[in-house]
């Protein structure tokens, strides 16, 4: 009798504790019907009932292989794109850097032409003041 008093509770416990680690360390996307953090919570309220349900419908299970073993659950699709020129905010992101690049480069070439025709000299300023007299 005394070892059933200890044995149950030991029991209870361990099963709310594997419970618990369990719903944490799975993958989100396994998880069914409700989010992680509320089985957290309904095993934490309701224990045994809350375990149970989480085994039993919470879980989406591991699907067999051929060989035995037991594979993660088909791969559910990502919502949005899987790489970023799939992404078309990124692309559009994209085309202006590289439009603005390109008028920096042209406004950089009239410039160098403004500033004495491309001799890099700076005497561009000395165009408008009147030449003195010899």
């Amino acid at each position: 009798m005394t070892l059933l008093r200890l044995l149950i509770p030991l029991i209870y416990t361990a099963f709310l504790v594997y419970s618990i680690v369990d719903i944490v360390t799975i993958d989100p996307s396994r998880a069914k019907h409700l989010p992680k953090f509320t089985w957290i919570i309904l095993v934490i309220v309701l224990p045994i009932i809350g375990g149970l349900l989480w085994f039993l419908i919470g879980r989406e299970p591991l699907e067999p292989r051929q060989n035995g073993r037991y594979a993660p659950p088909r791969q559910i699709r990502r919502r949005g794109p899987s790489a970023p020129d799939d992404d078309p905010d990124f692309l559009r992101k994209l085309s202006r850097e590289q439009a603005q690049d390109e008028r920096i480069r042209e406004l950089e070439e009239r410039l160098k032409n403004v500033d004495g025709d491309g001799d890099g000299n700076g005497d561009a300023g000395d165009a408008d003041k009147p030449k003195p007299a010899e």
